[in-house]
């Protein structure tokens, strides 16, 4: 028996406790892990709170990415003792998650744990961190350089944009950050912001074109906000979308892609390929300073994890938060 966090079907919704799991009850899967460290992301808040129908198999085990060290396996790859890393693939969601302090996944699935990189660092970063990685990944593979112009983050406090505005600063971008919470605005300087401005700015009715403002972006909002980021965008510049906090619609209109060849691109952290995977996670051990890593991440325990995740859903969270396992 081992410590985790249950999802159950209620009569109305789901309820989410920690409780006692029996190993017996994990799913297949041919590599068992000892999980030492978790993470929070906004996809955790909608499992634990019910809030959305994250969850798609009943009892479940919350928590979509983990680190920690193999005990058993039959996969070639992996042996009792490796450090590793695991992200999507269902965690959470269809397949046992990671509030617990054992997972039984695929072999498959799994990162070895960079070399310089710890587990709670690894998880400081967690999906959200991964996600942004990739979301610069693809701005660099279209094409995109500091020399090109301001990159756009939105969501800017948020997990997903504090690793964001980390990384792209240090590559040498201007980064224009952009939030609901301008309180925070110090906090979005100290990580390399070099403009904070009001979501405000990009929550009306977006023109079909609008004045130029950036080369390029990332965006973890979606709805109105991805329109007029597509709208304000530069000539041949690109946006990266990962999120959808504001919404899943997209009410914009084909002219940027026709008339500024502006590009879309679209990033998936959950059935993301290995080799990519590998590649993000290696960056991420040279394009993330440990230093903003740190003053970015706060700590909790199984035990937080529920009123956390009520937290991050109302917006109250800023940068990342680890969760410790055992």
């Amino acid at each position: 028996m081992f410590k985790a966090i249950r999802i159950d079907k209620a009569e109305k919704g789901t309820t989410a406790a920690l409780v006692q799991f029996d190993e017996a009850d994990l799913m297949e899967g041919d590599v068992t892990v000892r999980v030492e460290w978790s993470t929070l992301n906004y996809k955790d808040g909608l499992a634990v709170t019910g809030k959305a129908p994250v969850v798609r198999r009943f009892p479940m085990i919350a928590g979509i990415d983990f680190a920690g060290t193999v005990e058993q396996s039959s996969h070639p790859r992996w042996k009792a003792g490796d450090r590793v890393i695991c992200n999507g693939w269902g965690l959470g969601e269809t397949h046992l998650g990671a509030y617990a302090e054992k997972a039984r996944v695929k072999g498959d699935w799994l990162v070895a744990l960079p070399d310089g990189i710890s587990a709670r660092d690894a998880m400081a970063i967690g999906t959200a961190g991964y996600t942004a990685m990739l979301a610069v990944l693809a701005l660099e593979h279209h094409g995109l350089a500091p020399s090109q112009g301001p990159v756009v983050v939105t969501g800017a406090a948020g997990g997903v944009g504090s690793v964001a505005i980390s990384i792209l600063s240090k590559l040498g971008y201007h980064v224009i950050a952009s939030t609901g919470r301008v309180s925070e605005a110090g906090y979005l300087r100290d990580l390399g912001a070099a403009e904070v401005i009001d979501r405000n700015e990009l929550s009306g009715a977006a023109k079909p074109l609008a004045k130029e403002r950036w080369a390029g972006g990332v965006d973890s909002v979606g709805s109105t906000t991805l329109a007029n980021l597509l709208s304000m965008t530069s000539y041949r510049g690109a946006i990266a979308a990962c999120g959808l906090a504001a919404g899943m619609d997209l009410p914009t209109s084909v002219a940027p892609f026709i008339l500024r060849g502006v590009c879309l691109l679209g990033i998936d952290s959950v059935m993301c390929p290995i080799g990519l995977r590998e590649i993000a996670w290696k960056r991420l051990g040279t394009d993330l300073e440990a230093g903003k890593l740190s003053e970015i991440t706060h700590e909790i325990g199984l035990n937080g994890v529920i009123e956390a995740g009520a937290r991050i859903l109302a917006g109250q969270v800023r940068g990342r938060i680890v969760v410790k396992i055992s």
